[in-house]
This record gives structure tokens, sequence and C-alpha cells, in this order.
């Protein structure tokens, strides 16, 4: 289905700043479509002006669809839409004419022109399905006169208001809390659900008939700080916006849209939704997110003062094998250790693997070097990585680098060159040294070498992937060794 902006820039003339217009205006319509009870359709003029195209749809979540298949991107002829054309030429809210018959649905049709400034980009159909039409509530009423004060608005060019949304308004729905005020800024009506919002906030009694701005004032308490001044102001109507209000454990998101003719002031909508589970539960993540954070942090202390206990006792060890052996187990403590260092600093169980490597490569060569100059380099991203893959991928990376470092290179200066490759749900890992090569009779399946049963268990068992030696391409001599391992979920 065509989007709305391929239907501006391919059907009409409509510039870059009408589209963000239109774009403001579609990312609140589901309030006017809930509101009215109603289908909207924005219908865009085509450049040629031989009629106009659907650009956006939108369906009530209060009411019966009129629509039952999504029409954006169809085309309507001049002269097809008698209710459209007239409120193209004529600039007003059209309301005239005989209901429509879609499906056997008997649908009512009321056009209101979208306006820029003077300037007139399109025109929104409101359809209203009148199948189970019935004397309206009191509720449905209050809903029906916002709805028709908004879309007033719209056609004067009033609504959207630039600049007025925040995080907090994208959450609030009509169905969650409606209060409607007047233009002194006192309740006029209150829908059961923000009553009930208000009750939670610690309202006693009814809050119809008071001043919004100063029953809030009394139930939260606020502090003389401009902020609070600026909410008084959005609760009287004057100004739109959004904000959170806190009881004691009580949270409630209130949304402000103050309503007009387009030259004075009739009031405002008042959107509220009750969060206090929502922030609640937020409030549970962040301890149990920080407590995981701590935890890794402590593990991390623990595993490098098992990294000093070795290397304290490596030292009283002659030089030989059981030296060497205490060494490569720092080595392989402190490949651990780092893992855990960058989970403790990351907001969850994923980690940029990268750094890890950088990290990595730098620590084997230092230690495993046997004080002759080796350097590395990178190729190709690892990418983000759970932390499950992360810590066994860091061991078979270490052994990779460690046994190309000692027996690859053995004591000689030289290169180790560490690939990474990301493919179709897979990830690829290679170490190539420009060593001395693999012997004739190695065989990793039955090789008594530590590092090779190390890397072998990791990738094969842990990782279910599976771990190559070869000799790079080339003929310039050296070790390629190789694990490719599933990504989770695909990669």
């Amino acid at each position: 289905m065509p989007s709305l902006d391929h239907v501006v820039r391919h059907r009409t003339t409509l510039s870059a700043q009408d589209l963000a217009w239109l774009h403001l205006l579609i990312v609140d319509w589901q309030i006017i479509a809930d509101l009215s009870f109603a289908d909207l359709v924005l219908w865009l003029p085509d450049s040629d002006r031989a009629g106009f195209w659907a650009g956006a749809q939108m369906r009530p979540t209060t009411g019966p669809t009129a629509y039952l298949d999504d029409i954006v991107g169809s085309f309507v002829a001049a002269g097809r839409k008698p209710l459209i054309d007239a409120a193209w030429h004529e600039g007003r809210i059209v309301r005239e004419g005989d209901p429509e018959w879609r499906d056997e649905v008997p649908v009512r049709v009321e056009t209101i022109p979208v306006r820029r400034g003077e300037r007139l980009l399109g025109i929104i159909a409101r359809n209203t399905n009148l199948l189970g039409i019935r004397t309206p509530s009191r509720l449905e009423l209050s809903y029906l006169q916002t709805a028709g004060d908004l879309t007033r608005m719209i056609s004067v060019g009033a609504f959207p208001i630039p600049g007025e949304r925040s995080d907090l308004a994208d959450s609030m729905r009509v169905g969650d809390g409606f209060v409607r005020v007047d233009v002194a800024g006192r309740v006029i009506y209150a829908s059961p659900n923000a009553m009930s919002a208000m009750r939670r906030l610690g309202l006693v009694g009814d809050v119809v008939g008071l001043s919004l701005a100063e029953a809030v004032r009394e139930l939260t308490d606020p502090s003389p700080e401009p902020v609070d001044r600026g909410i008084a102001s959005m609760l009287a109507g004057i100004v739109p916006g959004s904000a959170e209000l806190q009881r004691e454990t009580t949270s409630l998101v209130i949304r402000v849209i103050p309503l007009s003719t387009g030259r004075s002031a009739t009031g405002a909508l008042v959107l509220m939704r009750d969060v206090t589970e929502l922030r609640l539960r937020e409030r549970e993540l962040m301890t149990k997110e920080a407590t995981i954070r701590e935890i890794h942090h402590r593990v991390k202390n623990n595993l490098q003062t098992v990294a000093a206990l070795l290397r304290l006792q490596g030292r009283r060890l002659p030089p030989g094998s059981g030296r060497e052996a205490l060494e490569e187990a720092v080595t392989r403590v402190g490949t651990i250790a780092v893992v855990h260092e960058t989970l403790s600093q990351a907001f969850d169980e994923t980690v940029d693997f990268d750094q890890i490597a950088d990290r990595l490569r730098l620590m084997v060569v230092e230690v495993s070097s046997q004080g002759a100059t080796v350097s590395t380099s990178r190729v190709g991203t690892f990418g983000v990585l759970p932390a499950e893959v992360a810590t066994p991928l860091a061991m078979v990376l270490t052994e990779m680098m460690q046994n190309a470092v000692e027996h690859g290179l053995g004591a000689r200066a030289g290169h180790l060159r560490i690939g990474a490759r990301r493919t179709d749900g897979w990830l690829t890992v290679t170490v190539t040294d420009d060593g001395r090569g693999l012997p004739a009779d190695f065989d990793p399946v039955s090789s008594s070498n530590l590092g090779v049963s190390i890397m072998s268990t990791l990738v094969e068992g842990d990782l279910g992937g599976k771990l190559t030696f070869s000799t790079p391409s080339g003929g310039v001599g050296g070790t390629a060794v190789s694990a490719t391992l599933p990504l989770p979920g695909g990669g």
C-alpha cells in the first residue's frame, strides 16, 4: 500500500513543508477519528487537478468502520465525489447531501478543508457508519462537540499545533480519559475513566464545575517552580502541552489541546491516562537492570582477583611449562573479565563485540608475544551480540590469537589479521597469521593441544558452529583458523 510520502511526491504538487504539516496532522488524527466515531480519509489534489488521491486513512476505535478495505493510493476523478469538490472549491466544511451506501451500509460523509496558513492542502472526508445509530449519551455528545471544534480548527489552519507534541503525548488515547474544560478552565465534562484517574490521584467528589488547574494543584501539592506554573497554564487551556502528575505512588499523564474557532478560544480538550502500573514496572525493570549490572561488575572484580592470584603464583615458579600454563590461565580468566566489564556498563544483556575484540587482540599479543613485535588488525565487524554468545566467542577468539602467536609465529615478529563477517544469520570469525604454517601431520580432531580442544568444545558444542584450519591463499604461508557459528534469531 502506498505511503503518504509516496502519494504526495508522485501524485501532487505539494511542497516538503506541506508534507511536514500533513504528517503533524495524521499523527494526531486517531484522536479525531475516535471523537467523531468515524473513518477519516485524507484526499489530496492531483497534480493535474484531474481529481483527488487518497493519501492517508484512519479507522475509529470507538465505533464501526465505514471502510472495510484500505483505500490509500486510490484515485477519485473530479465530479465523482461532489462533497469533496465542494469543500475544495468553496474552502469550507461541507455536510450537505444524502448518505452514501457502501456494502449495504449507509454512510454519512462530511468534508473538511485542510489548511496550512492560507494554503489549501487537501480535504479530509469524515465517514460515519450509520448502522446502529442511537440517541447519543452525554459522553458521545461531548466527543462529537470536541470533534467539531477540532475539525473547524483544521479548516482554518489552527490545528495541528506545531511544537506541541512530546513523548508523553504519543501514548494518549481518547478512551483512556477525556475531560472538556471551558474558556475559564473549569471542567464541564469528565468521562468515567478520567474520573477514575483523578480519584486515583486523590480527588474526593466530582471534578465537574471545578477549576482543573486548582484541583490538580491541591491533589499534587506542587512546588512554586516555573514548570508547575506552566502545568497550571496548560490545565487552564491557555497553552498546549503534556506533563506527568504524581502523588505518592500514583502517576497520571495528561495532554492538553486548546480549542478555538480560529479567532477566539472555546476551551480545551484534556486527555489523561493512569500510568501508575506502567511506572511501577519501569522502576522494577530499572532496579533489575541495575542489579544485573552490579552482578557483572562484581564478577569482573572477582575474576581480576583470581587472575592476580594466578599471576603471583606463576611468578614463584621457575621458567617452564608450569609457569606458561598459569600465564595462559591468566589470559583466559582476563578474557571472561573483559566481557563482564562490558556487560556491567550496558543497559541490556548485549555487547558491542568489536570493542571486546579490539581489547582482546591487544591483551593477548602483549602477554603471548614473548618480546617479539607482533602487530594486529581487524577487518569487518562482529556487531552487537547477546551475552550468551559473547562470553564463549571471546574465549574462542582469545585461543585463536594465542595459538597463532605461540605456535604460528613462535618467537618471531609477525602480523595477526582478525576478520569478522556477518551473512544470512551466520557469523564467521577468522584469525590469520603469517607464520610457519600448519605441520604436515596436523589433525585438529586428534590434537592434544589444550587451546585447540577449548576452541572445538566452545565452537561446536556451546555455539553450534564449525571450526576449520587452513592455509591462507596467495602462497605466503601462515595459518587461517575460522569459526562459523549461527547468530541468535537469524542475526
